[in-house]
């Protein structure tokens, strides 16, 4: 059972932090201890039980979906927490600092008197790093949707479409396919718009001879995936071919790179210099990857001043870049799955230079 044996990973920190419990409220992390999809509530996990806390929304969804909990229902929020720590006689609790806003840290506490009330932020920030089967199976079909919309949107791409209208096909065929939503704000980034890393899709009609990112996920299960793709518009210039081979052998080189152990800065060191050496560094504006699973963005990250190791079971991107302003970008990412000894690349699109 994948969700009791998270459920267990959480309670073998609770010695070491000293605590008798641990409070969530980042509904993410809800859903992947006990399995519960709902958009409110809190979660407690110690020693001797596990309470889901929620409004009167969400009694039945909580009692259908998750899986070894309690449920307590409350009609206000920090007022249940409360009365759950008390009549659970918890004199130590740690909570996630980032996930609850200061007015109600303040409430709380101020309700839980006598009680120490631990901020907790890194130490169960990795808690979703290393996926499961299941996990790795439902980004694989999150993947698998993307991917088929892609290629079938990619018919559009031509001069005299706007970036929005790619966009919305590119969402539309994205849910259609079975996407519970999409992962993020789909990126349509052409001619000087590409230059721009996190460019919103807009007015702008592509042209002949410009690159075009396309950065965009499927939701699935939960799920996210997260692929990028730059192509060639009509024609391309020695210098658009340089400038995307050199990105592409940054990429190349990063995933030969990868395998469990090694240091998440060292897979960025092994991109960054590759860029660098051509004289372009300076173009190469963010790191070269990030883990991938409940959130598009969670742990662990690769960059410079990463501390983390990759671990066999991480689903991570691999995606450098070079952004030249007021001319134009290229941006290459796949998600991967970390093994012992190597990696397996997920996402599905080609990565040679595609001309449309």
């Amino acid at each position: 059972m994948p969700h009791a044996n998270r459920i267990s990973r959480i309670r073998s920190k609770l010695a070491g932090l000293e605590l008798e419990a641990l409070l969530f409220f980042d509904m993410r992390n809800i859903r992947y201890l006990v399995g519960f999809s709902g958009s409110d509530g809190a979660l407690l996990v110690g020693e001797n039980g596990v309470i889901l806390m929620v409004d009167g929304r969400y009694v039945t969804q909580a009692k259908g979906e998750a899986r070894g909990a309690e449920i307590f229902e409350y009609s206000d929020k920090i007022d249940g927490i409360a009365r759950v720590v008390t009549d659970a006689g918890l004199r130590s609790v740690g909570f996630e600092s980032v996930a609850i806003n200061f007015d109600h840290y303040l409430n709380l506490k101020g309700k839980l008197d006598g009680l120490v009330l631990k901020p907790i932020s890194e130490e169960i920030n990795s808690i979703r790093a290393v996926k499961d089967q299941d996990e790795i199976e439902l980004i694989k079909k999150a993947v698998e949707i993307s991917s088929r919309a892609l290629a079938s949107t990619l018919e559009l791409v031509r001069p005299g479409i706007r970036e929005r209208d790619v966009a919305l096909e590119l969402e539309y065929r994205m849910k259609g396919k079975g996407a519970e939503k999409v992962s993020f704000e789909t990126i349509v980034a052409s001619g000087k718009n590409a230059a721009l890393p996190h460019a919103t899709p807009g007015s702008r009609r592509i042209e002949d001879g410009d690159f075009v990112v396309i950065d965009y996920g499927a939701v699935y299960g939960g799920y996210s995936s997260d692929e990028t793709c730059t192509f060639a518009v009509g024609s391309v210039t020695d210098r658009q071919k340089e400038i995307y081979g050199i990105v592409k052998d940054a990429h190349d080189r990063a995933l030969d790179s990868v395998k469990a152990g090694v240091a998440c800065r060292e897979v960025d060191r092994v991109a960054r210099n590759h860029i660098e050496s051509a004289g372009l560094g300076e173009y190469f504006s963010h790191g070269t990857g990030h883990g991938v699973g409940l959130d598009v963005h969670e742990a662990p990250r690769l960059s410079a001043r990463s501390e983390d190791y990759l671990a066999a079971g991480m689903v991570i991107t691999i995606e450098p870049g070079i952004y030249i302003p007021d001319l134009w970008g290229v941006r290459i990412e796949d998600m991967i799955l970390v093994e012992e000894d190597g990696c397996e690349v997920l996402t599905r699109m080609p990565k040679d230079l595609r001309i449309l």
